[in-house]
């Protein structure tokens, strides 16, 4: 019998399961998959989430592993320019990239080191109710024979197909549509750095180094020209540099040698799920995903993760009621993500920034201490009202001398 049994090792389920396993909780992880191993991944992790492996002490895996630190950004929005990086928090002055062969198999090792139990290649097919509550779960590892095992409280930490949140119907809400695409691969031969870059025409290109000496490069289009996109992968990759900076264009022609096949990503919807009910909870993109395009879904999985790994500490020590704990982390991760989920799905439109957005993003352009303080809002060590308070915003555009009739305070309109 288990305290907790989490279903997938990855970026939420095992710093979940090495946090409870430290704390003296008897943990069970299970994936279908075997670690190493690939995963589709934006693999950006923003400097809240390194603040979070920092703590685990794992941020020197990282590191140690050879993955670039990445020290300036350049951050464009349909013609509105961002150059710079958030002021250091704690020593965290870069953000990384790992590559998920990397990044997740840290993971797994740092939960089997706190104690907790691992099991790969193990494919769940059902989970076990009694008297209405969620627990334990069924499934088989590899061809093996089916097995059972049992648990206080199973929690779904695999993907937006999670099986965990389909067997307990856990519902959706907040649900906003899905606006685009991604293909990716890696490139050697190019040395740019990170660029974040939103062009006119309803696309993006992003860069950054990663291990092995290579560059993801990343596209995003809406999905009304997803059809003639796969026609011809190459070309239009291609065309989307060419479209949104020519320069940049020309250099991957001429300069970058793709290294692996495209990887493509056509994403969900933006949801959230109910991620708690008797006996089970959900956490990373089973109980709430987003538009890949600000890079935060690694991120928000170790802080979720962490989240939850304290709400179960409290319903296990019974410092409170379980389904309160539980009841709290899906109230407490709404709350802390909502902003992220606002801003996140509006770029992730690709279109006309809204006035408000325009007009704060422009002045923030006009000096570096504000575009470093907006880099820091997307890197998550920002807080809103740094920037957005009545206050802050008077600031801003008299530092940028923006004419009295051009501001705009309220984010509605």
């Amino acid at each position: 019998m288990y305290d907790v049994i989490v279903v997938g090792a990855r970026c939420a389920g095992s710093p979940l399961a090495m946090l409870l396993a430290r704390q003296g909780h008897r943990v069970l992880v299970v994936d279908r998959a075997s670690f190493p191993s690939d995963a589709v991944s934006t693999h950006y992790i923003h400097q809240a989430g390194l603040l979070r492996l920092q703590d685990w002490g794992l941020l020197d895996e990282v590191i140690a592993a050879k993955t670039p630190a990445l020290r300036k950004m350049h951050y464009s929005y349909r013609g509105i320019d961002l150059n710079g990086f958030a002021e250091p928090v704690s020593g965290i002055d870069a953000v990384y990239c790992p590559r998920r062969t990397v990044l997740d198999e840290i993971l797994v090792n740092a939960a089997r080191r706190a104690g907790a139990e691992v099991i790969e290649g193990f494919t769940v097919s059902d989970l076990v109710f009694s008297e209405g509550r969620v627990t334990g779960i069924r499934g088989r590892e590899g061809d093996g024979t089916e097995q059972e095992f049992r648990a206080s409280v199973v929690v779904g930490a695999d993907g937006f197909h999670s099986t965990v949140a389909k067997k307990v119907s856990a519902e959706l809400y907040n649900v906003r549509p899905a606006a685009g695409f991604i293909y990716y691969s890696y490139y050697s031969g190019l040395d740019w750095g990170l660029h974040h870059k939103t062009g006119f025409n309803e696309q993006w290109f992003g860069t950054w180094p990663t291990n092995d000496d290579v560059s993801m490069l990343a596209v995003i289009c809406t999905r009304r020209q997803l059809k003639e996109f796969r026609q011809d992968v190459e070309t239009r990759f291609q065309a989307v540099f060419d479209d949104v900076s020519p320069e940049m264009g020309a250099q991957l022609r001429d300069q970058g040698r793709r290294e692996e096949d495209f990887k493509p990503m056509r994403y969900p919807d933006n949801y959230y799920r109910r991620s708690y009910g008797p006996g089970w909870a959900l956490v990373g993109d089973a109980g709430y995903h987003k538009d890949p395009y600000t890079g935060w879904g690694i991120t928000d999985a170790f802080l979720h993760g962490e989240l939850l790994a304290d709400r179960l500490h409290q319903g296990l020590t019974g410092e409170r009621p379980m389904d309160e704990a539980l009841a709290d982390y899906n109230k407490a991760r709404d709350e802390e993500s909502a902003g992220v989920y606002d801003f996140t799905t509006t770029l992730g439109e690709l279109t006309e920034l809204p006035p408000f957005f325009e007009a704060t993003m422009s002045a923030m352009s006009t000096t570096q201490e504000w575009t470093d303080k907006m880099l820091g809002l997307i890197g998550g060590v920002v807080e809103d009202h740094e920037i957005y308070s009545p206050d802050a915003l008077e600031r801003l555009y008299n530092d940028a001398d923006v004419p009295e009739d051009k501001r705009i305070y309220d984010p509605t309109a």
